[in-house]
C-alpha cells in the first residue's frame, strides 16, 4: 500500500500512520452514527426514529461480541514502574475504538431524551425512574411484582466470581451493601402496559430496593462477552456436526469479557473490583444511555395502535410489494421464464414472485429436482413448507444448510432436522467454507428435453427480511447459467469448491482475482483515452488489494462511483491517490443489502452475494453473476445506478478528511430519495423503464395494446 503525506486530518481513524486505510472497526462505528443520526432526524416518521434507536443498541451489542473480539489481542501486558502489579493498557486504533464508543453512548442518550419528549407529545409515555405518586411510578410497581419479581433469583453475594457467571448479553442488580440479583434473559427488555412503555432494567432499579426494605437502589450491570468462533464442517464429521455445533455456541455464553455496562450511581468498591478482577481497564466499564435494554425498543415499534399512527403519521405508508403480471400465474411460470430473463428488486418487488415459482416447481410433475441453499431463513418459511411437501410427495428436493450463519445456528438445525423428516436431502458447508452463496435451481423435462431455470440472488431467502432490505435477484432459463448452476450444486454435495464455470465468479477460487483483472482493464483503458468507469455497491469495502486497485485506477483517471453502507477503508479526494473516487451511503427505511459491480470499458455487469472483504473473498463460497439480458443490464446502468448516485435525501458522502457528511441538495433537480423513486417505479409497473417489458404478454403485440 502506497504511504501518501496527505491523509484524513483525524489520524486515529487510520490503520497505520502514513497508511491511507481507514480502519474497518472505527468506520463500522461512523456507520453505526449515521443509523443513529436517523433517530434523530426529525423529518422521518417518529416511530421509525424510535426503529433506528433500536437498530444502533442491537448493533453495537454485536460489535462487542463479534468484532471486538479481534482488537481484543492488541492488549498488551506492561508493569507500571515500581509497581507490583499488571496493568493492561489498549494499544492501536482499539483505544479510540473505545473513546468513539463512550461518546456514542452520550448521544444515545441524547437521542433517548428527544424522542420521550415527542412521543409524550403523542400520549405515548417510554418512562425512565418514574417518581413516586405518579401514574408511571404505580404501574410500573404493579408491573415489576406480577410480572419479573417472581422471575428474579434469589440474593447472593456480590463477588467477580458471581458476576463471571452470567452469560453474554446478561445482566443483574447490585447493592453496595453487597448483595446480587440475576435477571434472566428470557424477560422482556420492553414491558406495555396501554400508553406506557417500561425498561426492564429501569423497572428493577426502580422498585427492586424498596421491595428487599433497602433504602438504596441498584446499580444495574450488564456484560458483553467475546461471542466470536469459527468451526470447521468437515465431510467425515458429518453425523456429529450437530453436537459439535451446539458445544461451541455454549462458547458463545462463556466467552471473556469485553463489556460491562451499568445503569445508576457504580459504587467505587465495585468499579475496582470489576477492573482489578475482570482485568478490565476503566474504559470498557461504559454508562447506559438511559437503559441497558434499547434494543428492546423493536417493542415501542410494534406496539401502538394503528388508529394512533394514522392519526400521527407516526410510520411510512405500509410499503406495496409485487410481483411482476408475467409471474402472477404459476400455470404459466416456466413458459414465461423461458421467453424472457425477470429482474426482482425487494422489497419493491414481492419475494412472493420467488415463493410463487417454487411453489410452482414443487407442484409441477415435469419437474425432476429442485436444488437451494440455504443460509438465514425464517422460522416458518412458506418456500421450506413447499419444500416439505416436494420431498413427501416424492420429488427429489436438495437443500444446502450452512448451520454457522452467526446468530441462525440454532434456527438452521431445527430446519436440517425438519427437512430431513420430510425426506429432503440436506447437505452442509464443509470445512473453513461458509456457504454464503444464494442460489435455487429447478430441473425440469420438457418437451425438447431438460431445462434449468434458476435464481440467482444478492439476499437470503427469507420472506422477512426480504421486506425491510433491498437486493436483487435474477429469475432465468439460460442454459449457460443453468449448467453452472448444476455443476455448483453436484461440487457442494460432494465436498467440493466448485469453480469450472463458464458465466459464474465464484469465491474462493476465482471472483478475487477477476475484480482485479477487471479494475485493471478499466486503468488500462483510461491511460489509453478511452471511456472507463467502475460502479460498485457493497456493505462493505476493506480489501487492502482492491482498494490499491481502486487507487491505481483513479490516478489513471477511471471515474470510480462506490455505494457502500457499512465499513469502507478507503478514503476518497485525495490528491494524487483518489480524486476521482467518490463514495456515498444510504441509511434509509430499508437496509441496503445489495450488491453490484459494473465495469464500463468491459460493459461488465455482476449481482453477487459477495462483499469486498477477505473473509467474503477467501472464508466463503460465493457466487457473482453476470446479466446477460440486454434489458435487464440496461435497466440497472440507465435507472437503478444513476438513482442511487444522484441520493440527496438521506445519502451521505466520505470525506478525504474520513468523515461523512450529507449531500447538499441539487437545485436542478430538487429531493431525490432514492428508496421512494424505487417503490414508484415498481407500483407503476416500471412503466418507461426496459424492465416494462415483464408486464407484456409477449403474445400481445404493440399494436393490438394500442
Amino acid at each position: 500500500m502506497q504511504k501518501v503525506s496527505f491523509l484524513p486530518t483525524l489520524p486515529s481513524l487510520l490503520v497505520a500512520p502514513s497508511v491511507p486505510l481507514i480502519h474497518r472497526d472505527l468506520s463500522w462505528l461512523q456507520f453505526n452514527e449515521r443509523v443513529l443520526a436517523e433517530a434523530r432526524d426529525q423529518k422521518n416518521p417518529l416511530l421509525e426514529r424510535v426503529k433506528f434507536l433500536a437498530i444502533s443498541a442491537s448493533n453495537l451489542d454485536e460489535f462487542f461480541v463479534i468484532r471486538l473480539a479481534s482488537l481484543d489481542r492488541q492488549l498488551k501486558g506492561s508493569r507500571a514502574p515500581g509497581s507490583g502489579n499488571a496493568k493492561r493498557r489498549w494499544t492501536g486504533p482499539a483505544e479510540a475504538i473505545l473513546e468513539s464508543v463512550a461518546k456514542f453512548g452520550a448521544k444515545q442518550l441524547e437521542a433517548v431524551d428527544l424522542l420521550s419528549s415527542e412521543l409524550e407529545q403523542v400520549g405515548l409515555f417510554l418512562v425512565r425512574q418514574a417518581r413516586p405518586g405518579t401514574l408511571a411510578f404505580d404501574l410500573g410497581r404493579a408491573v415489576f411484582q406480577k410480572e419479573i419479581l417472581p422471575h428474579l433469583a434469589s440474593p447472593e453475594e456480590f463477588s467477580v466470581e458471581a458476576l463471571s457467571g452470567l452469560s453474554n448479553l446478561q445482566h443483574a442488580a447490585v447493592f453496595a451493601s453487597g448483595q446480587m440479583l440475576r435477571v434472566p434473559k428470557g424477560l422482556p427488555p420492553v414491558i406495555q402496559r396501554g400508553n406506557h412503555y417500561f425498561f426492564l432494567d429501569d423497572l428493577i432499579f426502580t422498585h427492586l430496593g424498596r421491595t428487599l426494605s433497602l433504602e438504596e437502589s441498584p446499580v444495574m450491570l450488564r456484560i458483553s462477552r467475546n461471542g466470536d468462533f469459527s468451526l470447521d464442517i468437515e465431510e467425515e464429521d458429518s453425523a456429529s456436526i450437530p453436537d459439535i455445533l451446539q458445544s461451541n455456541l455454549r462458547r458463545r455464553d462463556r466467552g471473556k469479557i469485553l463489556r460491562v455496562q451499568y445503569l445508576g450511581g457504580i459504587p467505587e468498591n465495585v468499579l475496582k473490583k470489576l477492573v482489578s478482577g475482570l482485568k478490565l481497564l476503566p474504559s470498557q466499564i461504559f454508562p447506559a444511555p438511559g437503559s441497558l435494554l434499547l434494543q428492546g425498543l423493536w417493542q415501542l415499534h410494534h406496539g401502538v395502535g394503528q388508529e394512533l399512527i394514522e392519526r400521527h403519521g407516526l410510520r411510512h405508508p405500509p410499503a406495496t410489494n409485487r410481483v411482476p403480471a408475467l409471474l402472477r400465474d404459476s400455470s404459466q411460470i416456466f413458459e414465461r421464464i423461458a421467453e424472457r430473463d425477470f429482474l426482482l428488486h425487494h422489497p419493491y418487488d414481492s419475494f412472493d414472485a420467488f415463493v410463487c415459482w417454487i411453489s410452482a416447481a414443487c407442484a409441477d410433475p415435469a419437474v425432476t429436482m429442485i436444488e437451494q441453499t440455504v443460509y438465514r431463513m425464517d422460522a416458518v418459511s412458506p418456500v421450506i413448507e413447499k419444500l416439505k411437501q416436494a420431498a413427501l410427495a416424492g420429488k427429489k428436493v436438495r437443500v444446502f444448510i450452512e448451520l454457522r450463519a452467526r446468530f441462525d445456528e440454532l434456527n438452521n438445525l431445527r430446519l436440517a432436522d425438519e427437512l430431513r423428516e420430510a425426506g429432503v436431502e440436506v447437505y452442509f458447508g464443509f470445512g473453513k467454507l461458509k456457504l454464503h452463496a444464494k442460489i435455487a435451481l429447478v430441473t425440469r423435462r420438457e418437451a425438447d428435453g431438460v431445462r434449468h431455470y434458476t435464481h440467482l440472488s444478492t439476499g437470503n431467502y427469507h420472506s422477512g427480511t426480504s421486506r425491510q432490505y433491498t437486493d436483487l435477484a435474477i429469475l432465468t432459463a439460460d442454459p449457460g447459467i443453468g449448467q453452472d448452476a448444476r455443476h455448483f450444486f453436484s461440487a457442494v454435495m460432494q465436498g467440493k469448491v466448485p469453480w469450472r464455470f463458464k458465466h459464474l465468479v465464484s469465491a474462493p477460487t476465482r471472483l478475487h482475482r477477476k475484480l482485479i483483472t477487471l479494475i485493471q482493464s478499466e486503468t488500462v483503458a483510461a491511460e489509453e483515452g478511452r471511456p472507463a468507469r467502475i460502479f460498485a455497491k457493497v456493505n462493505a469495502l476493506v480489501d487492502e488489494v482492491l482498494i490499491e486497485e481502486l487507487y491505481r485506477a483513479s490516478r489513471a483517471g477511471v471515474k470510480v462511483d462506490l455505494v457502500v453502507r457499512g465499513a469502507c477503508s478507503l478514503i476518497p479526494g485525495v490528491p494524487g491517490l483518489s480524486e476521482n473516487i467518490r463514495v456515498i451511503c444510504i441509511v434509509d427505511r430499508f437496509l441496503e443489502h445489495s450488491r453490484i459491480y459494473y465495469f464500463e470499458s468491459r460493459d461488465a455487469l455482476f449481482i453477487s452475494s459477495a462483499d469486498w472483504m477477505p473473509r467474503n473473498f477467501f472464508s466463503r463460497l460465493e457466487l457473482a453473476f453476470p446479466v446477460r439480458n440486454p434489458a435487464l443490464k440496461q435497466f440497472l446502468i440507465d435507472v437503478l445506478i444513476p438513482t442511487y448516485l444522484a441520493d440527496n435525501v438521506k445519502a451521505r458522502e466520505l470525506t478525504p478528511q474520513g468523515t461523512w457528511k450529507k449531500r447538499p441538495a441539487r437545485t436542478d433537480r430538487g429531493p431525490v430519495r432514492s428508496q421512494f423513486i424505487f417503490q414508484e417505479l415498481s407500483a407503476s409497473g416500471y412503466r418507461g423503464t426496459p424492465l416494462e417489458q415483464q408486464e407484456i404478454d409477449p403474445s400481445i403485440s404493440l399494436s393490438d395494446l394500442a
